[in-house]
């Protein structure tokens, strides 16, 4: 027992002299070589140990949330390239258009066409509404004497014919006739005019009729303000026309 503790001590002195170069101990080369050439591993090193990094089999957690962090940030970064060069592809295109407009504008002569966005149609149809509406209120009152009466018959055809002249205002933004320098024609406005005023006259007397089952008052109601919303609406279009909001304007060039 004695003996095996004086050489485990005996080691233990040899492997220190061998680490630490202790003066005057000499050990044999072949056991120093392989003490000095033993690979020291890093707290890291031995942390990770059992994970295979080169076959992605155990990959670290910490590992995989970066990988895909790292996934995230590529894809949004893929989306906005898209976002930009479709950018910049509609503002070479607005540039081309630009250059043929100017150069157009001076050997050629320009058509300038345009259409009218829905929210232009639909705010049109409303303050129209409010326009005529005033007016049917006083006719109304004017040959009935009810003043309840007059607010159920402008009430009852507010929203509808609003509705309706925004459909209306739709259906003849498809159609680029009398549209010329920018601005609807005179004789387009008067077109609109007795088209809607037609409808108008019908609607008001039906709604009149509903309300009083008087045929005659109805008709009286309908009729007596139809030529004055005429003109009142003509004027109203071209105060319209001269207005450049909600409108996109299409450049045609022709020889």
């Amino acid at each position: 027992m004695t003996r095996f503790i004086g050489t485990v001590t005996l080691l233990s002195l040899l492997v220190n002299a061998a680490a630490f170069g202790t003066p005057g101990v000499r050990l044999p080369s072949s056991f120093v070589s392989t003490v000095q050439s033993t690979p020291r591993l890093s707290p890291l090193f031995i942390s990770g140990a059992g994970t295979d990094l080169t076959n992605g089999e155990e990959t670290s957690p910490v590992v995989r949330s970066i990988e895909a962090e790292m996934a995230r940030a590529q894809r949004k970064r893929e989306k906005y390239e898209a976002k930009l060069r479709k950018f910049k592809s509609k503002i070479k295109e607005l540039e081309k258009k630009k250059m043929k407009y100017l150069e157009g504008s001076t050997l050629v002569q320009v058509e300038q066409t345009f259409t009218e966005t829905a929210a232009r149609s639909a705010i049109k149809a409303m303050m129209w509404r409010v326009i005529a509406g005033s007016v049917t209120l006083v006719t109304t009152l004017k040959f009935s004497g009810n003043f309840a009466y007059a607010l159920k018959v402008v009430g009852s055809d507010f929203f509808s014919k609003a509705f309706t002249m925004f459909v209306g205002e739709r259906i003849m933004n498809k159609s680029s006739a009398g549209r010329k320098s920018g601005s609807d024609s005179a004789g387009r406005s008067v077109a609109k005019a007795l088209i809607w005023r037609l409808f108008a006259i019908c609607n008001t007397l039906t709604v009149c009729f509903f309300i009083s089952k008087d045929f005659s008052m109805a008709s009286k109601i309908a009729g007596s303000d139809a030529i004055f919303k005429t003109f009142l609406m003509v004027a109203y279009e071209r105060v319209w026309a001269k207005i450049e909001w909600g409108k996109e304007y299409q450049v045609d060039f022709t020889i």
